[in-house]
């Protein structure tokens, strides 16, 4: 009698256990679209822009393909270190004992000198001899996979709108290529002389951009298709335009 209570029991708390268990409420298509746009939403970046003059001039959407990556330190590392080694010319060189200039006659006799045995006044051991194992013209260059470069100059991009290092200008087709000009524009944005170490990315060849930073020193001027991960990491502050970041689009973002 005793073991029928206890299974009695037993199926009795299973019953309860069942009952008491709620199925888990499905998300609606309605409410997954509003899920999706939220995310979105967060996933969009924004920076202010600036005239020549320093006064605001709107806000910017900057697409996350480029300005919102994640920093890979290690692949960093790597550009920097192959574009410091292709960068490298290779054309230290020595003569070994056999090019430089000296006669070839034995200098002394083999025995009875006392000295030790000596062939040739052009050996290692002597004054304007030749040098062992010295450089030689050697190509240090290193190669990187195209993908990775790019993602390397995200990486870099990324890093400096983290660190808020990148200054963007509405326009710049009204700035004169007139040194004195480009130095008050500089202290518009508040880029100070004593710390200037910047790069200044346009989306074509500008000649008025070129001319006007060519006698400033600290001031770099590439174009947005030229860019590399190194000469944005060496630099203190990025200045782009509104079209500099509608070419990045359009190099750096691989359509599927």
């Amino acid at each position: 009698m005793a073991e029928e209570k206890a299974k009695a029991q037993k199926i009795t708390t299973v019953k309860a256990t069942k009952e008491t268990v709620k199925p888990v409420a499905k998300v609606a298509p309605a409410e997954k679209k509003v899920v999706e746009a939220t995310e979105t939403k967060k996933s969009t970046l924004s920076i202010d822009m600036v005239d020549l003059d320093g006064k605001a001039s709107g806000k910017l959407t900057l697409p996350v393909e480029i300005f919102g990556e994640a920093v890979n330190q290690q692949l960093l590392a790597q550009a920097v270190r192959v574009y410091r080694a292709n960068k490298r010319q290779g054309n230290a060189s020595t003569k070994t004992r056999g090019e430089v200039d000296g006669s070839t006659r034995k200098i002394y006799r083999q025995k009875g000198t006392g000295r030790a045995r000596h062939g040739s006044l052009r050996a290692p051991i002597f004054v304007k001899g030749g040098i062992v194992f010295g450089p030689r013209p050697h190509d240090f260059g290193l190669e990187m996979p195209k993908k990775m470069r790019r993602k390397a100059l995200l990486s870099a991009l990324s890093a400096k709108f983290a660190d808020g290092q990148i200054i963007v200008l509405s326009d710049i087709t009204k700035l004169e290529p007139k040194t004195k000009q480009l130095v008050s524009v500089l202290a518009n944005i508040k880029i100070a002389e004593e710390k200037r170490r910047m790069l200044f990315v346009t989306d074509t060849e500008r000649d008025n951009v070129k001319r006007a930073a060519s006698n400033l020193q600290g001031v770099t001027v590439s174009i947005a298709t030229r860019l590399n991960a190194y000469d944005v990491l060496n630099t203190k502050q990025l200045v782009l335009t509104k079209d500099t970041v509608e070419a990045m689009k359009k190099a750096f973002i691989v359509k599927e």
